[in-house]
């Protein structure tokens, strides 16, 4: 593969861009575009590229908070799809003899539809996954503290520092793992990458090595806030029954991640001291999923990356 990508004028606006780390690959996300970036066991790199979904250019996607919870549930479904993707190239998987029975007839009865229902019932397994370790159990582990705590506040601060140790705990229990902590590394990849791109640098290996790894846009950073706003909201909710507390939560979780999103927006492009201080401990969590990136996964970044910001003056040959 060999992409040669001309400097551009470095006071153009940058595009909007973001990414997700992969199984040995980055997805880079633009605006019309979408590349995954996989490097196979014998170092080649693959790209494949996909449009954006059509809902971002729906005009609900320009409506505050709404298109948080669009967006949210958006980049879960792209995601999965994107590391399954990379799992398949890396691994190099015949998906026709890996499939199993229940593959099989999902195909036989929905056609080129099956892939989306399988990745949609993904999708649905890690979120009610994530509700039960992150929600359900904290909720009702901290109810046995209403007899000693009447005060509900204190005990939603209780329930969400519980929630935030747990969260901690199971990211420094994955990070353990050799397989995520080269996720973790292709993480800070991505982030350097974007950093080099923003600052108006040429992107190559040298210029993003010296960035940092932790990018205030980061879906870490909106977890934290998803956490933070969580607890405050959630503070005005009853303890009475622990089963209506929990469906009420659910209920509220998308107006949650809606101001999260627009939280993170602006985290991204303000400098104010006030953004920088909200933005703190994302950042300091971002040291936990990011990771120190090799020269070979920076390349990787780069090569995803430059397939989503092509323009007039790039000349791609893959």
């Amino acid at each position: 593969m060999k992409i040669n990508h001309k400097e551009t004028d470095k006071k153009s606006q940058p595009q909007s861009v973001g990414g997700q780390a992969l199984i040995e690959g980055v997805m880079m996300k633009g605006y019309d575009e979408i590349a995954m970036a996989v490097r196979k066991s014998d170092g080649e790199i693959i790209v494949k590229k996909e449009p954006v979904s059509k809902i971002e250019k729906s005009p609900l996607y320009k409506i505050p908070i709404i298109r948080g919870v669009i967006a949210f549930f958006n980049s879960m479904i792209v995601g999965v799809r994107a590391i399954t993707y990379s799992a398949e190239v890396f691994e190099e998987i015949d998906t026709e003899e890996e499939k199993g029975k229940f593959e099989k007839w999902l195909e036989e009865k929905f056609g080129d539809k099956a892939d989306d229902i399988i990745t949609y019932f993904s999708v649905a397994l890690a979120i009610a996954m994530a509700l039960v370790i992150f929600m359900f159990i904290p909720t009702f582990l901290i109810n046995f503290l209403k007899t000693k705590f009447e005060n509900q506040v204190v005990l939603s601060g209780f329930e969400g520092i519980l929630k935030i140790f747990m969260f901690i705990g199971y990211i420094i229990i994955i990070s353990r793992l050799k397989e995520i902590r080269r996720v973790f590394e292709y993480h800070g990849a991505e982030h350097k990458v974007i950093f080099c791109y923003e600052s108006g640098k040429p992107l190559t290996v040298e210029n993003a090595r010296e960035f940092t790894t932790l990018h205030p846009r980061c879906g870490t950073s909106f977890l934290v806030f998803v956490m933070v706003i969580s607890i405050v909201l959630f503070s005005f909710i009853g303890w009475e029954s622990p089963v209506q507390r929990v469906l009420t939560k659910l209920v509220l979780l998308p107006l949650v991640a809606g101001i999260s999103y627009e939280i993170i927006k602006i985290a991204g492009k303000s400098k104010s001291r006030l953004v920088c201080m909200l933005s703190y401990p994302g950042l300091m969590l971002q040291k936990l999923t990011t990771k120190e990136p090799d020269d070979k996964q920076l390349e990787v970044a780069i090569v995803a990356l430059k397939n989503v910001i092509v323009e007039e003056d790039c000349d791609l040959d893959i």
